[in-house]
């Protein structure tokens, strides 16, 4: 029996149970879902195939998701599974995986010594998540929170660390020279978008 044959195979003994938990009547089942008691019947014993168009009433009826009533397989684990690397003394995650630019990093920064300015290609994107990141950008130096963002060209000699004694979280998108973040908003009432 294949995977598909074994999957519709259960799904009748799963509808019965289901209307018996629910302690429905088959009469109460039809009305409320406008099928017949005959296909209802025919679908429980088995002996009639499940359709979409039989499910979703079903499913609507006995408030449930489609896969529970037909026991789909499991899909795979849907944890991301990231490893944190030490670069320059920051806790580095990669959280893009494919090649290409722009790249989105994870980082946690901790408190740093000495400003460092450096120089190399590239655009970068910061977001911080938590605390509070010291930026040093050409001759500004500025303090960012948690909500704010800055974006720059990194052949502007820069350096960032955290701000205070704690470390601080930032998102970072660092894309191929002259690769600029765009956002795009969600246009308001009557707006276009």
């Amino acid at each position: 029996m294949s995977e598909i044959e074994q999957v519709l195979s259960g799904v009748g003994p799963r509808l019965k149970a289901l209307r018996r938990e629910r302690r429905m009547t088959l009469g109460a089942l039809a009305e409320s879902t406008g099928i017949s008691q005959s296909t209802l019947s025919r679908l429980e014993s088995g002996q009639r195939r499940a359709t979409l168009e039989l499910l979703l009433p079903l499913a609507r009826a006995y408030q449930v998701p489609l896969d529970d009533l037909v026991g789909a397989p499991a899909v795979g684990d849907p944890r991301v599974r990231i490893e944190a690397k030490e670069t320059n003394g920051m806790t580095t995650m990669a959280l893009s995986k494919r090649p290409g630019q722009p790249q989105a990093y994870k980082l946690v920064v901790p408190p740093r010594g000495e400003v460092d300015l450096k120089v190399h290609e590239g655009y970068e994107w910061m977001y911080v998540l938590d605390g509070r990141l010291r930026l040093v950008l050409g001759d500004r130096d500025m303090v960012l929170g948690p909500g704010e963002a800055a974006e720059f060209d990194t052949r502007v000699p820069h350096w960032f660390g955290a701000a205070d004694d704690y470390p601080v979280e930032v998102l970072s998108l660092f894309g191929k020279q002259g690769e600029r973040a765009h956002l795009r908003a969600k246009a308001g009432k009557g707006g276009k978008g």
